[in-house]
């Protein structure tokens, strides 16, 4: 089989890479096409190919494309196949039907039963649960455990969305307690964070207080303690390796969380997440089953063999043709400046 990997943005990578890894070593064709110029093309590995132009994909005519993002254009061909970019539900137009998919290969039970519910309306494609490719580097990682007499690592990883992000109004708070208690603060920016917040971290950096600049925060969510955030798709990464996060004005909090609403109850929210509290373990295990249950690194081989399963059925019997979608294709052209 041919199959063509097509990103938009530089954390695609984290996704697409597992996957392509599988691919390969299955004796499949992987080349990878890059939309717009928000990705940096030297990210690229020196074994991957990267084809430039929409009429190369077409040429290279792929039995199916994979995509985090939220659209692509149906003039290229083959099954088109959804893998998230995030766990960001509770942000507009995480369910939206883009009328772009065949295949959604979904994280959890819950993103199963929703998606299973919006294709009785729109019956155009098909719902395998498989996991999220990007946490199989996460489960696949031996597991961190530090000694009791040991410093808590704080993980701080806020949302760059203004209307939902965090990091201007907990900064203060955030040095506070790097001098006053004995935690060690690791500070993880997305990589849209506006660069005058990002600086003003940067500025108040100590032995306790430092901003991680490694591309990856699985690294940083597989070594803390626990997660200070907002509403970012980062917390359901971190909870479902069973561990607390407090979260600061969160969209919609639930009570697997610790939420505050002031700056100044973040020291006790943190005192809280690292007692050990039972009820909240007994929530976040139970969160963690319904968004994610899958803990053994194997969901890319599972997005594979739901997509060979796939072709091979297509079209399906009970699916109806996918509209056409005329507008938004005619927009993709003018994006990609192609019109043959």
């Amino acid at each position: 089989m041919r199959f063509l990997l097509y990103l938009s943005q530089n954390y695609s990578f984290e996704i697409m890479r597992p996957l392509a890894k599988v691919m390969l070593e299955n004796g499949h064709a992987v080349k990878w096409f890059v939309d717009g110029k928000k990705v940096n093309q030297a990210l690229f590995l020196d074994d991957e190919v990267v084809l430039d132009s929409v009429k190369a994909t077409i040429a290279y005519q792929p039995d199916a494309v994979f995509l985090p993002g939220n659209v692509v254009p149906s003039f290229i061909p083959g099954l088109k196949v959804q893998l998230f970019h995030g766990f960001e539900w509770k942000k507009k137009g995480h369910f939206r039907i883009r009328e772009c998919f065949d295949l959604y290969c979904t994280q959890g039970p819950f993103f199963t039963d929703k998606f299973l519910e919006l294709r009785e309306l729109h019956p155009h494609f098909s719902v395998v649960e498989t996991g999220w490719t990007k946490l199989d580097a996460l489960f696949q990682m031996p597991r961190v455990n530090r000694a009791s007499d040991e410093p808590a690592h704080i993980l701080y990883a806020p949302t760059f969305s203004p209307s939902f992000g965090s990091a201007t109004a907990l900064l203060s708070q955030i040095v506070t307690l790097s001098y006053e208690q004995d935690w060690v603060w690791n500070i993880k920016f997305h990589p849209k964070m506006d660069p005058d917040v990002i600086a003003q971290y940067e500025a108040m950096q100590h032995d306790k207080l430092i901003v991680v600049k490694e591309a990856s925060i699985l690294p940083l969510l597989n070594s803390c303690d626990v997660m200070v955030s907002d509403t970012s798709s980062a917390i359901t990464e971190f909870l479902l390796l069973n561990k607390p996060v407090v979260t600061f004005n969160n969209a919609q909090p639930e009570d697997v969380l610790i939420n505050i609403t002031e700056p100044d109850d973040l020291a006790g929210a943190l005192q809280k997440a690292l007692s050990g509290d039972t009820q909240l373990n007994d929530a976040i295990n139970t969160y963690r089953h319904m968004m994610h249950p899958y803990t053994d690194g194997q969901a890319a081989q599972r997005v594979l063999d739901a997509t060979l399963a796939e072709i091979k059925a297509f079209p399906r019997a009970e699916n109806v043709a996918k509209p056409r979608n005329w507008l938004r294709n005619l927009k993709l052209r003018k994006r990609l400046n192609y019109w043959f």
